[in-house]
């Protein structure tokens, strides 16, 4: 049964906010910030009052450009979330049911909750490298599901999700009628020049979900956006109109200007993430208190822990060690972690360094714990 819209609320977002930030930070997904400067923007190039309308057009027309899509399925939106919350709120009905992934994202589900949704979950197992099976997939599928929803890469995994088997998802989901969302925010990782889209597959079928802010270190300007056929689209803007009516337009700007250096923003983070998955590489060979999926691309790691409650570890290790990562419970997975590890280098390694001494610490607690109660 679907929760009252008054008590709506994403735990994992509150804990993101107020909970998650430390001296040593493993628990942000997204690339390390990239400062005003390094947009070498002045206040001359800003205005405060835009012209308006459904979108500024220089950014929906690079939006379009370096997507290869049409104008018109091009919707923009305040970040990733906000592009999920429209992609879902115009393919919906109250009491229809979504089926999402698990582990998955929380914010997905509690976006879906709150439109009045039933969210069913199909798995995505960790001893498969959280690859989709769609055979399974298909058989979670009823009469009432409208949407599938999917992110690409995953998260929490990282794991990327080949285009044979998204177009095998779509060949099931134009048989039963029925929308794919998939949020490919973290593909942009792959920092490729010409992104590939599974919206290409099949644009009748396929929503995509994007935004600057995980790749590109570019958060604060919350420039994201819709690609959907061009009904879905319109509706998606009508939608808008209830929540923001118009953007701001110096972020609209910002978003121009950095879709005009967006190689240059790519080929540093590109730089630094390399650098940042060989230590994280490093650091979970170096391992045995859990099993750990490496992910081909991304920053971000969804390790197993082997002994020991995920929850009581996370707490140890904020308390006194002054060190975040996610805990699995806000992915339906309780006993896996998330790291992240797109901040600076010198910051990622003495994070993991903490990171290894809090698991030591949490381990001989656990080991005397045992011990005490065998006696």
């Amino acid at each position: 049964m679907n929760e009252s819209r008054s008590g709506a609320r994403s735990p994992y977002m509150e804990w993101a906010k107020l909970c998650s930030a430390s001296r040593y930070n493993l628990a942000n997904s997204g690339m390390a910030s990239l400062p005003l400067t390094e947009l070498g923007v002045t206040i001359e190039k800003l205005e405060i009052n835009g012209p308006g309308g459904y979108g500024y057009e220089p950014l929906l027309g690079a939006i379009a450009a370096r997507y290869r899509v049409p104008r018109e399925s091009v919707v923009s939106a305040i970040g990733t979330s906000m592009a999920n919350y429209l992609a879902l709120a115009a393919t919906t009905e109250p009491g229809d049911e979504v089926l999402i992934e698990r582990a998955g994202y929380e914010p997905l589900v509690s976006t879906a909750r709150y439109l009045g949704l039933d969210v069913a979950y199909f798995q995505r197992h960790a001893d498969e490298g959280f690859a989709i099976d769609v055979a399974e997939l298909e058989r979670q599928i009823t009469a009432r599901t409208r949407v599938i929803v999917i992110t690409n890469l995953h998260n929490p995994s990282g794991a990327f999700c080949p285009y044979d088997t998204l177009r095998e998802i779509a060949a099931l989901a134009q048989r039963r009628g029925i929308y794919v969302l998939v949020d490919e925010v973290y593909l942009e990782m792959l920092f490729e020049s010409e992104p590939q889209t599974a919206f290409h597959l099949d644009p009748e079928t396929f929503l995509i979900t994007n935004s600057l802010t995980k790749a590109y270190g570019l958060s604060g300007l919350r420039c994201g956006w819709v690609l959907a056929r061009p009904d879905l689209a319109q509706r998606m803007r009508h939608i808008n109109d209830l929540h923001g009516v118009t953007f701001v337009h110096p972020g609209e700007l910002l978003g121009v200007i950095a879709f005009e250096q967006l190689s240059e923003i790519s080929a540093r983070m590109k730089r630094l993430l390399v650098q940042n998955r060989e230590l994280l590489r490093r650091f979970l060979d170096s391992r045995d208190d859990f099993d750990s999926f490496w992910p081909e691309y991304g920053t971000i790691a969804f390790p197993r822990l082997r002994r020991g409650d995920v929850d009581q570890l996370c707490e140890l290790l904020r308390a006194r060690f002054d060190t975040s990562v996610v805990p699995g419970s806000f992915f339906g997975c309780p006993d896996h972690f998330r790291i992240g590890v797109g901040a600076a280098t010198e910051s990622v390694r003495d994070a993991l360094t903490q990171l290894g001494t809090g698991l030591d610490r949490f381990a001989a607690d656990n080991a005397k714990f045992a011990a005490a109660h065998v006696s």
